[in-house]
């Protein structure tokens, strides 16, 4: 794994005393939104960037191999949330989102897969002008680097270098000839977003390891003197008067009212949990809830928090007849689908994951298959929609998180579908040599209620937040085409929480692209 950043090329803790600086952008949270555009406004060396984040700058051990990301959910690189109590379940749900440098890129199973073309384009129809596939395809491809693939889709220079799994698990190669044998289609480039059916998953991955938003955008630029990046700082408030947002206040959990002031703008890129939520710690949100915890409002703005969504996932686990070994250096789910539950090939509905390990809801009763293979199933277009709201107003208080999984009836009608691809998928002959017992569920499911019962045991998460907000031109939206929030001058939101609705994928290639066109528009 690439070093951690010098401490002395621009990176900083707190002084001892509050002080005040002043630069020209700072952007808030050093995910993946949040290390494209601090690095790309800081190409040129007139601007002086801050990026500030509450994670830690030293990549931990484990993000070095792809295989090892589960771990990374029990360390200080999470913010080691959960949800309210989800409604169809009836409890709640851990909700893992990053805290490091490369936020989400640094923690999560490496998936790098644009949705299709259609649910961008459905942005579109929802107000969000300039925002459609053709309007980010340049910006996808400006993020990465892959080899192979048709030049005018893909990025051949970008600053990530993707690919799919160079030396994939023979369980998942056999997966995707079942999946063939079921009469899917199989897909040239399933990760390019203008195909449906199944293939290779590409990965962020390069030399067999993680190569998250830190290390393609901020590592390698940690000495120039114009950007400066503070890390294990949460920021507490912004600053706004007068409708004008000026500045941030952050502190360390020892120092705090630590001011840096912005002479340009403010750029939140805290994801979909974090911007919503220190928004509405800055007054900006919807009125009644801000007034309930004391807060001061700054501007009514009922759409903030609003619109949550993610990607349900379950998964049919299965028992090796055969022992695989384990390589560290792949990612978990090498194998993807995209189909559509009604049959069709437009506005595909249902990710399937084929998955090198045994992978589940560690919740689910009994123990877990040591070894094994797993087949996951996604809504991609839920309809279910949540909220994030203050639980305090204290910044340093755990937002109230709920995405109302599988709230809306029609994503448990998908889910259903997904377990029944699932299965179907899992009992091909293709499979036949790898295939032991069926771990999960195990029995038969008979009739929608004891598939439904399923879906409660085993459901997990995707974290894939978005929408919380989101861009449009109508009284809910947050942001403007340009991204500019609506109603405060100087101050922007670039990261998931833009999204009107769910792309038909794992976010996280998404996410560059909407940086690195945010950096465009900001830059001018």
């Amino acid at each position: 794994m690439t070093d951690p950043i010098n401490p002395t090329a621009g990176v900083h803790r707190l002084e001892p005393e509050p002080v005040v600086r002043t630069y020209d952008y700072i952007v808030v949270g050093g995910g993946t939104a949040g290390s494209v555009i601090a690095s790309r406004l800081s190409e040129d060396p007139e601007i002086e960037v801050l990026l500030i984040e509450a994670g830690s700058a030293t990549a931990l051990p484990e993000m070095e191999f792809p295989g090892y990301w589960p771990a990374l959910l029990g360390t200080s690189a999470n913010w080691g949330e959960s949800t309210v109590e989800q409604g169809f379940l009836g409890a709640p749900l851990a909700a893992p989102r990053g805290k490091a440098l490369g936020g989400s890129s640094s923690i999560n199973g490496l998936n790098f897969l644009r949705g299709h073309s259609s649910s961008y384009d459905a942005w579109v129809d929802q107000g969000a002008t300039g925002w459609g596939f053709d309007d980010l395809l340049p910006y996808f491809r400006k993020s990465e680097t892959t080899v192979g693939r048709d030049p005018l889709l893909r990025g051949t220079d970008g600053p990530l270098f993707v690919g799919p799994t160079l030396d994939p698990s023979p369980v998942v190669v056999a997966g995707l000839a079942a999946a063939a044998e079921m009469g899917y289609r199989t897909a040239d480039d399933i990760s390019s977003g203008v195909e449906t059916g199944f293939g290779l998953s590409d990965a962020n991955v390069r030399d067999g390891q993680r190569m998250s938003a830190a290390d393609a955008y901020l590592r390698p630029f940690a000495g120039r003197p114009n950007l400066h990046i503070i890390t294990d700082s949460t920021a507490r408030r912004l600053l706004i008067h007068d409708g004008v947002c000026t500045g941030v206040e952050y502190g360390d959990g020892v120092v705090f009212g630590t001011v840096a002031t912005a002479r340009r703008e403010v750029i939140l890129t805290a994801g979909a949990i974090g911007s919503a939520q220190l928004l509405m710690l800055s007054g900006v949100g919807p009125a009644d809830h801000l007034t309930e915890l004391g807060i001061d409002v700054e501007l009514d703005l009922p759409g903030v928090g609003a619109n949550l969504h993610d990607h349900p996932m379950s998964t049919v686990v299965f028992e090796h007849a055969t022992p695989l070994a384990t390589n560290p250096e792949n990612i978990f789910g090498q194998g993807v689908g995209l189909v559509n539950t009604n049959g069709s090939d437009d506005a595909p509905n249902l990710q399937i994951l084929l998955i090198s390990q045994p992978y589940r809801n560690q919740a689910l009763d009994g123990p877990a298959p040591g070894e094994g293979y797993a087949i996951a199933f996604s809504a991609m277009l839920p309809r279910s929609r949540g909220t994030v709201r203050l639980s305090s107003r204290d910044h340093l208080a755990s937002p109230l998180i709920d995405p109302d999984y599988l709230g809306d009836t029609h994503d448990q009608q998908v889910m259903m579908a997904g377990l029944r691809i699932a299965r179907e998928i899992g009992s091909a002959d293709a499979l036949a040599d790898w295939r032991g017992a069926e771990a999960q569920p195990g029995r038969p499911l008979d009739g929608e209620d004891a598939m439904l019962a399923y879906l409660r045991e085993s459901l997990t998460v995707y974290f894939h937040y978005a929408g919380t907000c989101r861009v449009g031109t109508d009284d809910l939206a947050v942001v403007d085409p340009e991204l500019r929030v609506r109603g405060i001058s100087r101050l922007r939101v670039a990261d998931a929480s833009i999204m009107p609705s769910p792309v038909s994928a794992n976010t996280n290639a998404t996410v560059f692209a909407i940086a690195e066109r945010a950096a465009q528009l900001i830059a001018g």
